[in-house]
């Protein structure tokens, strides 16, 4: 009876872990993150190694986070990876607040229209100044 128990766990959370990646990957599609990218850094001839690394990413991600292995390796390579993981994070904000038209209808509403880039910027900081506040500082959050 255990043994069906586990089983029908198992099969429950797989299908789970399908639908909220496929779910999270078609979000990432709708919104066009990774043509956008190849086409600001012009690059378009690898796309197909960008959406491959993002899903290995996932893979990765998801299964550190599972079974929380320890890596051996150095915090030089932590850093990169973290800071890797923050450019993706904020690539997709930026997408999506670009897709939603969040910044136009927001210079327009603070009258901002000439100064956007500062705008922009000011946005960025301060999900960085967030991120290294809840990281760095202890009981923060």
């Amino acid at each position: 009876m255990q043994a069906i128990k586990g089983a029908v766990l198992i099969i429950i959370g797989l299908s789970t872990g399908l639908v909220i990646a496929t779910a999270v990957i078609a979000f990432i599609s709708m919104i066009g993150i990774v043509p956008r990218l190849a086409a600001k850094t012009k690059t378009a001839q690898k796309i197909r190694f960008y959406e491959n690394i993002i899903m290995l990413g996932g893979i990765f991600g998801g299964t550190y986070e599972f079974f929380k292995f320890s890596l051996i390796v150095g915090n030089v390579l932590m850093a990169l990876i973290g800071f890797a993981q923050g450019v993706f994070v904020g690539c997709l904000a930026v997408s999506l607040a670009e897709v939603l038209d969040v910044i136009p209808i927001l210079s327009r509403r603070a009258k901002v229209k000439q100064r956007v880039a500062y705008l922009i910027l000011a946005i960025s900081v301060g999900k960085m100044v967030g991120s290294l506040l809840y990281y760095l500082v202890p009981g923060f959050y």
